[in-house]
């Protein structure tokens, strides 16, 4: 489907470009959010004469973005879940939850606008984008930890993912040596064991 764009859209094209899309993204998204006509003599001459009205409005709404962006930008956010030692979360942090998290910070975001290729399945400090206007972006940390004092280390610097498995990993070699030692002191007690039977025999025998 040929659909006339009415703002930037990445990877597409600037308002006013005619633009091949499929039908799908075109009636699910573009068309519904109003970032998009279908291309047709009747909306090409909509569309120019509203051509200043629209670019004034996108004037405006990238200055509010540009003001919302020089508050937000490289700023930090926690989110606390659940995790094993190694750092896995037992579950994920999606594009959702962090529009979630952003907007309990004080900023009004949504999922739609968070920047994620994977959903979030570690603990640590993550880098994600906010796209607050077709041209106005930024960068923001999401401090994903266990615990609020987690949180406060990783900010500090500290890899407790790195530690955990450190930690992990020591205890393993831990409990082998222990298992090592059961078996030495076993095996000495079967010989003590074997050396007073044949003293006894011997004894009998004697």
């Amino acid at each position: 489907m040929e659909v006339i764009l009415l703002e930037r859209i990445a990877k597409l094209g600037q308002m006013g470009d005619v633009v091949k899309v499929r039908d799908g993204y075109a009636r699910n998204y573009l068309l519904p959010q109003e970032k998009a006509l279908r291309a047709n003599k009747g909306n090409l001459a909509r569309f120019e004469a509203e051509r200043a009205q629209l670019e004034a409005r996108n004037l405006e709404r990238k200055t509010e973005a540009e003001g919302v962006a020089a508050k937000l930008d490289n700023e930090r956010f926690v989110a606390i879940r659940s995790a094993g030692e190694t750092g896995q979360l037992y579950g994920s942090v999606s594009t959702r939850d962090i529009a979630d998290v952003l907007t309990e910070g004080g900023f009004s975001v949504g999922r739609d606008q968070v920047r994620l290729n994977r959903p979030i399945k570690t603990i640590g400090l993550h880098a994600v984008e906010i796209l607050l206007h077709p041209e106005v972006e930024v960068t923001v940390t999401v401090n994903v930890a266990r615990s609020n004092d987690e949180a406060e280390r990783q900010a500090r610097g500290e890899d407790l993912t790195q530690r955990d498995v450190d930690v992990f990993e020591f205890e393993e070699e831990e409990e082998e040596g222990e298992g090592a030692e059961g078996e030495v002191a076993e095996g000495e007690a079967e010989a003590e064991s074997a050396g007073d039977d044949a003293g006894a025999e011997g004894e009998e025998n004697a």
